[in-house]
C-alpha cells in the first residue's frame, strides 16, 4: 500500500493533498461552530456558504505559498508558518466577503476558533504523514545508517540532502549546544555526545559525520580524539569557506585525515613576504613535479611572476605539472609563461644557461631523493644528487646572478644518522659557505622542516592502502615519533622564509608537537570503523605488526643542531643559527667528494661524508650500497666481481 503511494505520480500526491485538506477545512469549520455554541449538532443556517467558501479560499492560498511543492518526507518545521498564514488569509477574505454581501452576520468567536482548529488540523496532518513515512522508509531501507555531528544549518542541510539521496540515512543528530539537546531537527533527535555510545548501538549507527564547518581545526580535532575507541567511522563535511566559494557542496563527505588528528591552527601569510621574490619575477623550481615541488609551483603561479620555469628530471612528472599550471592560468586568467626544461640539477653548465637566458631572479631548490631506506642501499646517486647537485645548481644561480636561492631541508639533516639526512646537511652547509664566499651578490638560505603530510613516501598514505586491504599496518618500533605539517602550508613558510633571507641563514618551521606513530596508526583504525587486532581483541580488524627500524630510521626527529635560534617576524618561523665550515675547507673536500662517487668508491664517498659532516653517525642497518655489494661478491671460482 504505502509502496504504491509512494510509486504515484507527483501532481496525483498534490490532488490527494488538496482533497484531503478540503475536508480537514471543512471539519475544522463545523468544529469550530460546534465549539462556540456548544452543541454537536449546530444549525448551519446562514453558514452552509461560509463553510464552503472557508476551503474554496485557502486552498488557492496555500497553492500560492508553495505548500503543495513541499515534499512530505523531507518538509520543514517552517511548514507550520505556511499553514498559519494560508490559514489567516482565508479567514480574513471569508470575513471580507460576508461583510460585503451583508450575509448573515458571522460569529467572531467562530473565526477565530475556525483559525486555530484548521492550522492545527493541516499542519498536524502532515507532521504525522512524514513521522509515518520516515517510520516505514528507515525499517525497509538498506542506506548506511549515519548520526551527524552538529544540529546547526550545515547539519541541517547535510541531513536534508542525504535523505534525497540512496547511500546515506540519517538517524539522529549530535550537538554539544545544551539548549539543542533533546529537541528535534528535520526530524531527528538531538542527543549530547557522551550518549554517542550507547546511540551507536541503539541506532545501529554506521558511521559518523562530522558537521560543525564552522569549528577550529583545534575543535575538530578535540572531536575527533574523544571518538577514538567508539570503533564507528567518522566523516569529516567540508569547511564553510569551501561551500561559500562553490568549490563543493555542503552534502560533500570526506575521510578524516591526519591534519584533522593534529588539530593546527593556520596562520594568515604575510603577503608582502610572499610577493618580495616572485611578484612580476622570474622563478626556477628545481624538483617542479615533486610533492613539495608542485605545490611550490602552485602558489607560486597564482602570485603571478612573469615566468616561471619549471626543473625536472622526470618526463612525466614535468608534463603533468606544466599541465596542471597552464590549465589553472587559464581558469584565473593569470599571465604567467611556463617554461619547462627536462634535465637533473647536476648539469651545471647547461642549468646556467637555462637560468641566464631566462633571467631567473628566484630559485627553490626541491629536487631530492628524500627516501631513508633507498638512499641508504643507494648512497652514491643520493648524495650525487642532493649534495653535489645542490652545489652544481647553487654555482650556476651564483655565475648567473641570481638574486635569490632557497634550498628546501629537512628535519633529517639534524645530526643524521642516515645518507639521506648527511646529504642534505651538506647541503645546507654548501650554501652556508657560498653565502660567505658571494658577498650576498646571491641571497642563499634555507628552510628546514619534517614531515609533509602526502608526499611521496609518507607514512599516512601507506597507512590507509594498509587498512583498505585489511592490514596489517607495519610499525617500523612502538616509540617511533614524527613532526607533521600539511604540503599547502610548509609550501607556503618556505615562501615566506624565503624573502627573510639575508644570506646563510638556516629557517626552522615550527613543526608543533610530535605525533607518536603508532597512536596514529590506531586512531586511523579506529577512525575507519574497525578495531584494532590485539592481545585484548584476537578476533578485531587489523593487525599492528611491528617489524624493526629501517635502515638509517631514527626514533626521534629534531629540528635544531644547536640552542642558538631566534623568532623572525612570522610566528611559525624560526632563525637557527648554527655551525658553518669555510669554503675554502670546504671546497677541497668536496672536489673529492666529487671524484670518488663519480669513480663509484663507496667506502671512500662515506668516509669523505663523514669528514665533512662531523655530526653524521650512521646507523648500520644492512650492508649499505647494493651495487657495491654485488660488485664485490665472489664468483664462481671464488674469484671478485669487478
Amino acid at each position: 500500500m504505502l509502496e504504491a503511494f509512494l510509486s504515484l505520480p507527483r501532481r496525483h500526491k498534490q490532488a490527494i493533498a488538496v482533497a484531503a485538506d478540503f475536508a480537514l477545512l471543512m471539519l475544522a469549520f463545523w468544529s469550530a461552530l460546534a465549539l462556540r455554541f456548544e452543541t454537536w449538532n449546530p444549525q448551519l443556517a446562514g453558514y452552509g456558504w461560509q463553510m464552503l467558501a472557508a476551503p474554496l479560499v485557502a486552498i488557492p492560498v496555500f497553492v500560492r505559498l508553495g505548500l503543495y511543492r513541499a515534499v512530505t518526507r523531507f518538509m520543514e518545521d517552517r511548514v507550520v508558518f505556511v499553514v498559519a498564514g494560508g490559514v489567516t488569509l482565508s479567514v480574513l477574505l471569508v470575513a471580507a466577503m460576508a461583510a460585503l454581501t451583508h450575509s448573515f452576520g458571522l460569529s467572531r468567536g467562530v473565526l477565530v476558533i475556525y483559525w486555530l482548529l484548521a492550522t492545527f488540523y493541516v499542519g498536524a496532518t502532515r507532521f504525522l504523514a512524514r513521522s509515518f513515512l520516515l517510520r516505514a522508509e528507515r525499517g525497509q531501507d538498506d542506506r548506511r545508517r549515519v548520526a551527524i555531528y552538529g544540529a546547526g544549518q550545515a547539519g541541517t542541510q547535510l541531513a536534508y540532502a542525504l535523505r534525497a539521496g540512496r547511500e546515506y540515512l540519517p538517524v539522529a543528530f549530535v550537538d554539544d549546544n545544551p539548549a539543542k539537546q533533546k529537541t528535534e531537527v528535520a526530524g531527528l533527535r538531538v542527543h549530547a555526545p557522551h550518549k554517542l555510545a550507547s546511540l551507536i548501538a541503539s541506532k545501529r549507527v554506521d558511521e559518523v559525520l562530522l558537521a560543525i564547518p564552522s569549528a577550529s581545526r583545534a575543535r575538530r580535532a578535540e572531536i575527533i580524539e574523544a571518538m577514538d575507541g567508539l570503533h564507528c567511522k567518522l566523516q569529516l563535511v567540508p569547511g564553510i569557506a569551501d561551500v561559500v566559494s562553490g568549490n563543493v557542496t555542503v552534502d560533500v563527505i570526506r575521510e578524516v585525515e591526519i591534519e584533522d588528528l593534529l588539530g593546527r591552527e593556520s596562520v594568515a601569510p604575510d603577503d608582502t613576504l610572499l610577493g618580495r621574490c616572485i611578484t612580476g619575477k622570474t622563478v626556477l623550481v628545481s624538483g617542479a613535479g615533486g610533492s613539495i615541488g608542485s605545490e611550490l609551483c602552485r602558489q607560486i603561479v597564482r602570485l603571478q611572476p612573469s615566468r616561471l620555469v619549471l626543473l625536472e628530471r622526470s618526463e612525466f612528472a614535468l608534463y603533468s605539472i606544466e599541465q596542471e599550471l597552464a590549465s589553472l592560468c587559464a581558469r584565473r586568467n593569470l599571465s604567467v609563461e611556463l617554461m619547462p626544461v627536462l634535465g637533473s640539477v647536476t648539469h651545471q653548465r647547461r642549468n646556467e644557461l637555462v637560468m641566464r637566458n631566462s633571467g631567473v631572479q628566484t630559485v627553490y631548490h626541491a629536487a631530492a631523493y628524500k627516501h631513508v631506506p633507498l638512499v641508504e642501499h643507494n648512497p652514491i646517486e643520493g648524495i650525487r644528487n642532493n649534495a653535489v647537485g645542490t652545489r652544481r645548481l647553487a654555482e650556476a644561480a651564483l655565475a648567473a646572478g641570481v638574486e635569490t636561492f632557497v634550498l628546501i631541508s629537512t628535519d633529517k639533516a639534524v645530526r643524521p644518522t642516515n645518507v639521506m639526512g648527511a646529504s642534505k646537511r651538506l647541503a645546507e652547509l654548501i650554501l652556508q659557505a657560498l653565502a660567505r664566499k658571494s658577498g650576498g651578490t646571491t641571497r642563499f638560505c634555507m628552510v628546514r622542516f619534517g614531515n609533509v603530510l602526502g608526499s611521496s613516501g609518507s607514512v599516512v598514505p601507506l597507512f590507509h592502502k594498509q587498512i583498505a586491504a585489511g592490514g596489517p599496518i607495519t610499525l617500523t618500533h612502538p616509540d617511533i615519533t614524527r613532526y607533521f605539517m600539511t604540503i599547502p602550508e610548509a609550501a607556503q613558510l618556505v615562501l615566506q622564509a624565503g624573502s627573510m633571507g639575508q644570506g646563510g641563514e638556516v629557517y626552522v618551521l615550527d613543526m608543533g608537537k610530535p605525533v607518536r606513530i603508532l597512536d596514529l596508526a590506531r586512531r586511523m583504525v579506529h577512525l575507519s570503523g574497525l578495531e584494532l587486532r590485539d592481545q585484548a581483541h584476537p578476533d578485531g580488524d587489523i593487525a599492528i605488526n611491528v617489524v624493526g627500524l629501517r635502515p638509517g630510521e631514527k626514533l626521534y626527529e629534531e629540528l635544531l643542531i644547536g640552542d642558538n635560534v631566534e623568532g623572525t617576524s612570522h610566528p611559525l618561523i624560526m632563525r637557527a643559527y648554527e655551525q658553518e665550515v669555510p669554503w675554502a675547507v670546504l671546497i677541497e673536500r668536496l672536489e673529492s667528494l666529487d671524484k670518488a662517487s663519480r669513480e663509484f668508491d663507496y667506502e671512500k664517498v662515506l668516509a669523505i661524508l663523514g669528514l665533512l659532516v662531523e655530526e653524521y653517525t650512521p646507523a648500520r642497518h644492512g650492508d649499505g650500497e647494493l651495487l657495491w655489494r654485488t660488485m664485490n661478491r665472489p664468483a664462481k671460482g671464488g674469484a671478485v666481481v669487478h
